[in-house]
């Protein structure tokens, strides 16, 4: 999917392909990002008519982004979470385009009402956050496709949206590679092997150096 910022993603003919599976089961199947950032607009454009900031968790560095530079900034002003702002600094250095968005700070606060504020997901429940006074708190994941993640992060609304490639997308991917072995790591690993391996594709499974997303909303 074409994030308005990142060069696309090229299929490349290959014998042997190594895929992440983090979504890869059927449930986890993305929408448009035209549709999602349509549903985050009317969100944010009903709380601004009620003057009710609107926080928005992403990751820093990628979704943070790429909510910022999609939404509409006519709405209201967006502003950020440190570690948020510090991302876009280095990626604006780098040359990359990024629409406008400021940090907040103490002086800020005041002036919030009809803002979208963009901040990392552990600054949902943190003594940042309960500084914005009356709020509405959203998250943007592909974790939200979960039935009841939202109400388990005590969030108002969920926006499914992922830099991860969907059910869908790793099957196309895996189709457009013509691999006929593939190597699967990260997230649903045994189950999307065992799927491939029904296809006739070999297919196995390789563990993950790292492990520090769990599969919970976050």
């Amino acid at each position: 999917m074409d994030d308005n910022i990142s060069t696309p993603f090229v299929p490349v003919s290959c014998d042997y392909y190594v895929t992440e599976s983090t979504f890869g089961i059927p449930v986890f199947q993305w929408e448009p990002q035209s549709k999602v950032i349509h549903d985050i607009n009317q969100w944010w454009a009903d709380n601004a008519a009620q003057n009710i900031p609107s926080i928005i968790t992403a990751y820093s560095l990628g979704k943070a982004q790429r909510v910022i530079h999609n939404v509409d900034h006519t709405i209201g002003p967006v502003y950020t979470h440190g570690a948020v702002h510090n991302v876009n600094k280095a990626i604006l250095a780098s040359g990359v385009p990024l629409k406008e968005s400021e940090l907040l700070s103490d002086q800020s606060k005041n002036e919030i009402n009809r803002s979208l504020i963009v901040c990392p997901p552990g600054a949902a429940d943190s003594a940042w956050s309960k500084k914005i006074k009356n709020h509405s708190l959203a998250m943007a994941s592909g974790w939200m496709g979960l039935r009841g993640a939202r109400r388990r992060r005590n969030a108002d609304k969920g926006f499914i949206l992922s830099d991860h490639a969907d059910w869908k997308g790793l099957n196309k991917s895996i189709e457009w590679s013509g691999a006929h072995t593939v190597y699967v790591t990260h997230g649903y690993t045994d189950i999307f092997s065992k799927w491939l391996q029904e296809k006739g594709i070999t297919s196995q499974t390789v563990e993950t150096a790292y492990e520090g997303e769990t599969l919970e909303p976050v």
